[in-house]
């Protein structure tokens, strides 16, 4: 990755990830979590990477505004709020930095992601 482009071959399919572990916050199965990152800039601003995880369901709350390219799988994101968003490959979705509510995965989801602090 010394390119001044840093990139991943075949996101989609990549099998050289790493184990991310268990899904922290957990509320129903034993998510795990797998990846590869693509880039880390200054503070790690951006940070960009493939995430895979298995089905559960956990708490969670976007610390910095994350754009998600899901790829493969399906899940159910449900806000504090109540706003539900289904996931299915070929769903992109903007998370603003706070967003809080819960995950649920249904079938393993892999997700092209990138990670940004709006007031870098």
């Amino acid at each position: 990755m010394t390119s001044s482009a840093p990139h991943l071959h075949q996101a989609s399919t990549r099998a050289d990830l790493v184990d991310w572990g268990a899904q922290p916050d957990a509320l129903d199965g034993a998510s795990h979590s797998t990846g590869k990152l693509v880039h880390k800039g200054p503070n790690n601003q951006p940070e960009s990477g493939i995430w895979v995880c298995t089905p559960g369901r956990w708490r969670l709350s976007i610390p910095r505004d994350e754009l998600c390219h899901f790829v493969a799988g399906r899940a159910t994101y449900r806000s504090d709020v109540g706003e539900l968003i289904e996931i299915s490959a070929g769903t992109v979705v903007m998370f603003p930095a706070g967003w809080t509510g819960e995950c649920t995965v249904h079938e393993t989801m892999r997700n092209v992601y990138m990670l940004a602090d709006h007031g870098a």
